[in-house]
């Protein structure tokens, strides 16, 4: 095994680092499952990873696990804002891990941690916003022919590597973690949900009861942040592209309408689109004194930063992780978290419980490119229904539940096309 590189920003901070993984871990259950299977099997063995995620403390057992498996792994961080630095620090001192991440990078020092992630050479890459894929098929194409194939966790990450599919433009074949059921159905919605209530609270102390929260996409990140306002008792409205989804959050029972008649009556606005300047000019004038925006979505882009820059007078910061604008009609506008993830930015990001899922999605994923590289194309794949039913099978039982089984009589019927009334 080759020696292992770390370049974090404090090595003090790695006994409280430590403390929180080991935290995180009681509560991944999965993961603890595949740990065992992985050290007994080995089926990384000799394998390089570079993995550009959020480096939190339930991605460091991602890392552990894939560790346990036999690779070889080098951790970068996927977001400037992202990274908690004890966990980073815990990594590299504690567990031996390599691992290249700094809270508050800017963007040549983002990318600095990412070049020394791939310089590690790997033969998988695992993606949280395709950062990665992005680099490997610009500046560091003489990595390539190493790439055995890679993963997605994100959204944004899989719209991007969809794109470069439907270009010819994508060199090795990607799997879609965040379309796993037991990604998207759970992190998406119930981990989405309650991080962003989560960051929108630390950053700000405002009480949700009462407030109108407008809620910009009803994806299934988008469903579970609007599920989340309206038990804390906000008026919740949704604005939407896609007319089933707008319809779905009208049959849900919330009010749905064009964010320019919405931002009138907004208190807080939160982002969850995947899409650039959701929040634009237009809006930004039409928004009331003391409206807060934040953004859910993976990069920094939903909310028109630079148009309220252009359009205030000034900017202070009466909070951490709040900025406060002052238009030049005397209106106070409130971005938190820089406009980045408001829930790694401004708290801790998802529990534990819900990545469990999809970080096990993720380690089942590379054991699955290492044993079917061969076959697989250059294009991107859903996660394989089985390894999905494996990581739900596996969470139920963490749980003790048990569910019902098939007869041999059920399966044929449900084969079979010769019984009718």
């Amino acid at each position: 095994m080759t020696a292992y590189l770390y370049d974090i920003k404090d090595p003090a901070l790695a006994e409280a680092g430590t403390n929180r993984i080991e935290w995180a871990y009681a509560e991944m259950p999965v993961l603890r499952l595949l740990a065992d299977r992985f050290v007994a099997a080995r089926p990384l063995a000799g394998i390089r990873i570079a993995a550009c995620l959020h480096v939190t403390a339930e991605t460091a057992n991602l890392a552990r696990v894939l560790t346990a498996g036999g690779a070889e792994v080098a951790l970068c961080a996927s977001n400037p804002l992202s990274t908690q630095d004890d966990v980073a620090a815990s990594l590299a001192l504690h567990y031996g891990i390599s691992v290249f991440a700094h809270r508050g990078d800017d963007n040549d020092s983002y990318y600095s941690r990412l070049h020394a992630a791939l310089d590690s050479r790997p033969q998988i890459s695992i993606d949280d916003g395709a950062d990665l894929v992005n680099l490997l098929h610009t500046k560091r194409r003489d990595l390539l022919p190493d790439i055995l194939g890679g993963t997605e966790e994100t959204t944004t990450g899989v719209i991007r590597l969809r794109a470069m599919a439907a270009d010819g433009a994508l060199e090795y074949p990607m799997i879609a973690v965040n379309d796993a059921a037991t990604k998207h159905m759970f992190d998406n919605r119930y981990g989405t949900g309650q991080s962003t209530l989560d960051g929108v609270l630390r950053a700000t102390n405002v009480l949700i009861a009462g407030k109108v929260v407008t809620i910009c996409g009803y994806g299934w990140c988008g469903r579970g942040v609007a599920m989340r306002a309206a038990g804390l008792g906000a008026k919740v409205i949704v604005t939407e592209v896609n007319p089933v989804r707008a319809l779905e959050a009208s049959m849900d029972g919330f009010r749905v309408m064009q964010l320019i008649d919405a931002a009138p009556q907004t208190d807080l606005l939160i982002t969850v689109t995947g899409d650039k300047h959701v929040v634009d000019s237009h809006h930004l004038a039409k928004l009331k004194d003391g409206c807060i925006m934040a953004n859910s979505g993976h990069f920094d882009v939903e909310i028109n930063l630079p148009a309220l820059k252009a359009a205030s007078s000034g900017v202070t910061a009466p909070r951490p992780n709040v900025e406060e604008y002052r238009m030049h009609d005397g209106r106070r506008l409130r971005v938190l978290g820089e406009g980045r993830l408001v829930n790694l930015a401004a708290a801790e990001g998802h529990p534990p419980a819900v990545m469990d899922m999809s970080f096990a999605n993720q380690a089942l994923a590379a054991v699955h490119i290492r044993n079917n590289h061969n076959t697989l194309a250059k294009q991107v794949y859903t996660v394989p229904e089985e390894l999905d039913m494996e990581v739900a099978s596996l969470k139920l039982a963490s749980l003790g539940t048990t569910i019902d089984v098939l007869t041999p009589e059920q399966e044929a019927y449900l084969k079979s096309w010769q019984e009718g009334t």
